[in-house]
């Protein structure tokens, strides 16, 4: 009877271990799977100041929105409130549930959401301003979909790192909390003209 006492507590026992182990693969592996991408994009929530320097980028502006790689939503939800229909791409899902959750809590679920996908696979071709907190390594790659994409009324807001070819068309903020904003119809005249005036190589 002892004996078979403790092969059920052993088999609980490692029923719960492994139940555990499951549960924290599920809970951790959204989060480390960027990690291992070609280009890592971390998730670090925004500052309440780089928040305000975004909205700051979107005065007077209108039509629809986006934040490639949303995190927890914060960014879509404050604009949100300011009245533009925002939309939010993210990988981790636990992310776009929380986000979700926290629209519905701030009373702006009407005019937001949010998808788990992947930013390479998704199309922003509909979106007039596009936020983005994104890493160095990316930016150049991005910079190729937007182009080809975005209509030439949109405005990119670039959040910590800026595009590295494009001249900023505003710019607000200090270290961390820096945000360009490129009118992607300026940022095309402008590499339309240093073409034009690059003279053409003899070999």
């Amino acid at each position: 009877e002892a004996g078979s006492q403790r092969r059920v507590w052993g088999l609980m026992v490692t029923a719960g271990v492994g139940g555990t182990l499951v549960a924290l693969y599920a809970v951790v592996t959204p989060f480390v799977t960027p990690a291992l991408r070609k280009v890592c994009l971390p998730f670090v929530p925004a500052t309440s100041s780089q928040i305000q320097n975004v909205l700051k980028m979107l005065e007077n502006r209108s039509g629809s929105l986006v934040d490639i790689g949303s995190g927890d939503g914060r960014v879509v939800i404050a604009a949100a409130k300011k009245g533009f229909k925002a939309v939010g791409y993210e990988l981790n899902p636990w992310l776009v549930w929380y986000s979700r959750y926290r629209a519905w809590r701030d009373g702006v679920h009407q005019n937001t959401k949010f998808y788990i996908s992947d930013l390479w696979k998704v199309s922003f071709s509909r979106y007039t301003n596009v936020v983005v907190f994104g890493v160095p390594q990316m930016m150049p790659q991005l910079k190729k979909k937007l182009e080809e994409e975005l209509e030439c009324n949109a405005r990119i807001i670039a959040c910590r790192f800026p595009f590295p070819s494009w001249i900023p068309d505003h710019t607000t903020g200090e270290g961390i909390d820096t945000v360009w904003a490129y009118d992607l119809k300026h940022s095309r005249r402008r590499e339309t003209k240093i073409l034009e005036v690059t003279p053409e190589r003899e070999f």
